[in-house]
């Protein structure tokens, strides 16, 4: 039946001249952002321009729109206690402050995506990749992280996958619980791989990512042990302790124990399977939580330093608004026209599956007030849109030809400057092979060519903007570096998270079959859910960093749409859940960017199966590999015939997998709207399974700064009313048998 909890209203406060000037001011600014970027041609447009386009969008965006889903769709309850607060054992579920736990979900949830897709997108110009960012993000991704956070609150913290089961029904939910989880492991499985690329042989990285796991341990302690509450005391001295470890990491480099911390990649790989399984099952507060948290400083930190620092000295967008690559689809870095591809390889930063995991995953099973849902959700995800902002910025900001000859792959190329620098011109772009030595001796590299995959390009252009700003270009080989090591930090933070939330996703799953395996903390399910879980990732990353044509290597092309089409499956979840809960005239709200999701991913999944073009569909990579092993021929990237028949058996299983997905997602789709057609018709059979409300005994803001009322509140409760401090982190109750 319809949700019939009474819910708290949204305070009414009117705004005043001056809060409408403020919001004006702020319209004008974005507005002036999005008008030179739109109609500026032929002549420098200046990247501050983007900066004051996507913060003029967020203000507004979180002010207005996500007040309004909160308050009116969502009706969110500020006297209804949360599963974190009913269910605390301390080891999953566990009231957490909400700057502690913003940090947390932010972390948990910004990867690879966010720093690599807009890089990538930045082929077909700035405008169509920082549209779709910004409007993207504002409609849809955050939209989809606080919806879904909230409906997994409603329902003890239940992952994604069984939330399609209970609410949509056996057929459908079974479809959506196998793809999520297979999905999930290929999503983990490439976000480790890039970590291990970035950290292998890099003693400085090693030392200074690893360290952050004591420091994390000790805020952990201090927290929960030593000064419970004190969350700006331990974040003083996280901050402190982190700074000390990265710079100390370069000490490390050039000292005698450098050899120890230069790890293999194998060797990587079997220590980030380790610190996975064991960040799995630890508490939460021990480890998870306050590395999560430590690790926003920095992400953070250095983002707004890089905003700042693209305000202070200007630098201008070299790439086009729109490259002849948006309508030919034949770029260099990938193929495939804007649509659908455009937002497929932008996925973090505007809609991303991933955080529907997160957001069903361990977050709704920290978070200590409803009310709280906004800022964490809709606020996390909007800081990771702008995180992918500055990565467009990064990328645009470089010259042309050295961004295409560092995304370009080597069989375009060839392997000398030379070769690189006619391949350029060929694409419509000039560098000389002088610029191109240049270019790699400024950031102490022996080479830039071919350094695919976006990571090294988001150093160069990150580079080039610290360095306009401190140090100048004397120290633009320190800041690629310090690049690097960020971006592996980054990423870092989601396979912890990651495999965490897929320990829940099976042992939900095999809840079905045993019961005992629904109680997320039952020590048997957490060791055995988290072993499958690592080893799952863990192999198909072992296999494709010993073989560049297998494990995950194999599954890679299907990283932006799986994680796309898990988006889709987290959407028709949300407005499923919008309709059977009453809320039929708001259903719009996930129902708009559901449609659009399954739009693209659909077009994009049926084009990668059944396109013509080899450079796009894998069948026909299959037919045109298949037909040169007929003839004995070697087609590059192949070396020999046995990566010839490798490449077949690769392009098969991804086109397989490809249609499979797909099916899936249409049947959940076509499932839910069965359920919904029903819930419609006849609104009394709508069946919830939506806990019964218990009234909360916590006392916590909001948002970042507690308001007027909230302070009241507070000292009403004898926990103090200071804005920000430790007093107001919220007053909890004992823990409840």
């Amino acid at each position: 039946m319809p949700d019939s909890a009474a819910p708290s209203q949204a305070p009414q406060r009117r705004l005043t001249p001056q809060a409408i000037a403020l919001w004006a001011l702020v319209a004008l600014v974005g507005a002036a952002g999005w008008a030179v970027l739109a109609l500026a041609r032929g002549e420098e447009v200046s990247a501050a321009w983007m900066v004051a386009a996507a913060l003029g969008s967020y203000a507004i965006a979180y002010r207005f729109y996500a007040r309004f889903i909160t308050h009116r769709v969502l009706k969110v309850d500020k006297t209804r206690a949360t599963p974190a607060e009913r269910l605390n054992n301390g080891v999953d579920f566990h009231p957490t402050d909400r700057r502690v736990l913003f940090g947390h979900h932010f972390a948990a949830v910004a990867g690879a995506g966010p720093l690599v897709g807009p890089v990538l997108a930045a082929q077909m110009g700035y405008l169509p990749g920082t549209i779709w960012i910004i409007v993207g993000v504002i409609f849809a991704g955050a939209v989809q992280d606080m919806v879904t956070l909230f409906f997994s609150m409603r329902r003890n913290g239940r992952s994604l996958g069984q939330m399609a089961r209970d609410e949509i029904g056996p057929f459908g939910g079974a479809a959506a619980l196998v793809a999520v989880f297979a999905i999930m492991i290929i999503l983990l499985a490439v976000l480790a791989l890039v970590i291990v690329n970035a950290l292998a042989n890099s003693p400085w990285g090693v030392f200074s990512i690893g360290m952050t796991i004591p420091i994390a341990l000790f805020m952990g302690f201090y927290l929960r042990v030593l000064r419970p509450g004190r969350v700006t005391e331990v974040s003083v001295i996280g901050v402190a302790l982190l700074l000390l470890a990265i710079v100390a990491g370069g000490w490390v480099a050039e000292s005698s124990l450098a050899d120890v911390f230069t790890l293999s990649p194998g060797a990587l790989v079997v220590w980030i399977v380790v610190y996975g399984f064991v960040a799995s099952v630890l508490p939460v507060w021990m480890l998870l939580a306050p590395r999560d948290y430590l690790s926003t400083f920095m992400k953070v930190g250095t983002i707004a330093l890089l905003a700042l620092g693209v305000v202070i000295a200007l630098p201008t967008l070299k790439m086009e608004a729109v490259t002849p690559f948006a309508s030919s689809g034949s770029g260099p870095v990938f193929a495939g026209s804007l649509f659908p591809f455009v937002f497929i390889t932008i996925a973090c930063g505007a809609l991303s599956g991933f955080h529907a995991l997160v957001s069903s995953g361990t977050t709704p099973k920290m978070i200590q007030k409803e009310t709280q849902i906004r800022m964490v959700g809709y606020g996390a995800m909007l800081t990771e849109s702008f995180v992918a902002v500055m990565a467009m910025i990064t990328a645009c900001i470089i010259d042309p030809g050295l961004f295409f000859a560092v995304n370009s792959p080597a069989g375009v190329l060839g392997s000398t400057v030379e070769s690189a620098s006619q391949a350029v011109a060929g694409l419509g772009f000039t560098i000389s092979p002088d610029e191109l030595a240049a270019a790699a001796k400024s950031v102490d590299e022996a080479s830039l060519l071919s350094r695919t995959g976006g990571a090294p390009t988001f150093a160069l252009g990150m580079s080039e903007i610290f360095s306009s700003v401190v140090g100048g270009a004397g120290l633009k080989a320190f800041w690629y570096h310090f690049a690097i090591m960020f971006e592996a930090l980054f990423i870092l933070t989601t396979v912890d998270a990651g495999t965490r939330v897929g320990r829940f996703m099976l042992q939900d799953m095999l809840g079905n079959v045993y019961k005992p395996f629904r109680q997320v903390s039952w020590k048997p399910g957490v060791w055995f859910a988290s072993a499958v879980v690592v080893g799952g990732w863990g192999y198909f990353l072992w296999v494709g960093v010993h073989d560049p044509l297998g494990g995950i290597n194999q599954l890679f092309p299907l990283f932006g749409i799986a994680n796309q089409l898990l988006a889709a499956v987290a959407l028709a979840v949300c407005t499923t859940l919008l309709i059977k809960s009453g809320r039929l005239k708001w259903a719009w709200v996930t129902a708009v960017p559901l449609a659009w999701d399954a739009a693209v991913t659909l077009t994009a999944s049926w084009q990668k199966v059944f396109s013509e073009d080899p450079k796009i569909g894998f069948f026909k990579q299959v037919s045109v590999n298949q037909d040169a092993i007929d003839a004995g021929k070697v087609l590059p990237p192949a070396k020999n015939m046995d990566d010839m028949h490798t490449i077949v058996t690769n392009a098969t299983v991804d086109g397989v997998l490809a249609a499979l997905f797909a099916l899936l997602i249409i049947a959940v789709i076509a499932d839910a709207a069965r359920v919904c057609f029903k819930a419609i018709r006849d609104p009394q059979s709508a069946q919830l399974q939506e806990v019964p409300y218990e009234e909360s005994r916590i006392v916590a803001p909001a948002g970042l700064f507690a308001t007027k009322e909230e302070k009241a509140e507070l000292v009403a409760a004898g926990v103090g009313a200071g804005a920000g401090e430790a007093e107001d982190s919220g007053r909890t109750a004992e823990p409840r048998p």
